[in-house]
């Protein structure tokens, strides 16, 4: 069932969703050569703690992992492409980082995640966390009344393929609110004017995870949770806490 929120319940994500923004951004801030995912970790724990919020990521038991999520944070470096695990693996110069975060407050959800390099970026990584960039706010601004969700996964998918990327097979974005995940499910890929269609009160997560070399397909680490490229090529991941308004679609996790 998809619920509609109210102005005064949009509001309420968006205090969540500005948690979200400033962990984020304290975790890019934090990152450097010797740092570990695990240290990311901990800053955005230390933010949710800040603001009284909890997260929706830690021990959070979907039906297809054999193990609770261990951490507010998931880290997804160079092939890794979503829902990595932190570690006290090292972070080198050059790596090719994706943070997906989330936060619980006064019982409203937020979600959002960016890709950033430690250090000094390659060109190719920087044109694909720009192309992945460029792929949301494309779906961003197809987030309008009247629109549908084939809308949002065209524009989605015709910025990622025109820039030569492929996207990440069987994942897109989801409703969100009282819960991390709602419906309805947001496609990467769709066709004009198919889908259900949008409207005010509807807020969504929109997150498209490009790969570099064009391919789609994925393996699964042995934790259970990180998901790599079958190729081993990098890929990037960028996402917003998006309310369908009667003025256009707002961002709640800027």
């Amino acid at each position: 069932m998809v619920e509609l929120k109210s102005e005064a319940q949009i509001e309420a994500m968006a205090a969540a969703g500005a948690v979200v923004a400033e962990a984020l951004r304290a975790v890019v801030t934090h990152a450097a050569p010797g740092r570990t995912t695990t240290d990311l970790d901990r800053v955005a724990a230390d933010v949710l703690a800040a603001h009284g919020a909890t997260s929706p990521f830690l021990n959070y038991h979907p039906n297809w992992s054999p193990s609770p999520f261990p951490a507010v944070l998931c880290v997804s470096v160079n092939d890794a492409v979503v829902h990595g695990i932190p570690t006290d693996q090292p972070l080198a110069e050059g790596d090719l980082v994706s943070v997906d975060f989330g936060a619980i407050l006064n019982g409203w959800c937020g979600d959002s995640a960016r890709s950033f390099i430690v250090g000094t970026p390659r060109p190719a990584d920087a044109a694909l966390i720009q192309a992945t960039d460029a792929a949301l706010a494309a779906g961003i601004a197809a987030a309008r009344p009247g629109n549908t969700l084939g809308d949002v996964g065209h524009a989605i998918a015709a910025t990622a393929h025109e820039a030569g990327y492929g996207l990440l097979a069987d994942h897109g974005g989801h409703g969100i609110g009282r819960t991390m995940h709602e419906a309805p499910h947001v496609p990467n890929e769709g066709r004009r004017g198919k889908g259900m269609k949008l409207r005010p009160g509807l807020v969504i997560a929109i997150e498209p995870m490009l790969i570099a070399d064009g391919t789609e397909d994925y393996v699964h680490d042995s934790d259970g949770w990180t998901l790599r490229t079958a190729t081993g090529a990098r890929a990037a991941h960028s996402e917003h806490t998006v309310a369908v308004t009667a003025d256009g679609p707002r961002i709640l996790t800027l």
